[in-house]
């Protein structure tokens, strides 16, 4: 039985929902960004389940973590899906559902996510972009 889950991002924590193929929906979990707990939870989801993820500052460990887990992640577009939710009221519960809804109904609007080794490539930049990230105190 195929498992379409959505994960609502948060600094500290994400909410994650299930649907199956029949359209049964589980109870949202939060799950503390602590890493072990992070993935003792992925652990526990169904084998090879895809879970839609949105485009967030701090998605990169979130989709490492789902690859590794054994998992097929799928990164949404945040502002279309936003719009194909059509949802009024903004909640982590709602939006981890509403992108669970999409990805079972195949009308995710995607994101393409580079291999881990080109996502590591591409972060360094990034980090020039953060005084001091990176920066070692003893180089002159």
């Amino acid at each position: 039985m195929n498992h379409y889950i959505g994960c609502d991002v948060h600094k500290k924590y994400s909410v994650f929902t299930e649907i199956d193929e029949r359209g049964n929906v589980s109870s949202p979990r939060r799950v503390e960004h602590e890493m072990e707990v992070f993935r003792s939870f992925l652990s526990g989801l169904p084998a090879d389940s895809q879970i839609a993820v949105e485009t967030t500052g701090n998605w990169y460990w979130v989709i490492d973590e789902m690859e590794r887990a054994g998992h097929s992640p799928a990164l949404a577009h945040a502002m279309k899906s936003k719009l194909m939710m059509g949802q009024i009221n903004k909640t982590d519960k709602l939006d981890a559902r509403g992108l669970a809804t999409l990805l079972r109904n195949g009308t995710l609007p995607s994101v393409w996510i580079p291999k881990g080794e080109l996502r590591n490539q591409r972060e360094l930049p990034r980090m020039r972009l953060v005084p001091g990230a990176g920066a070692h105190e003893d180089c002159s």
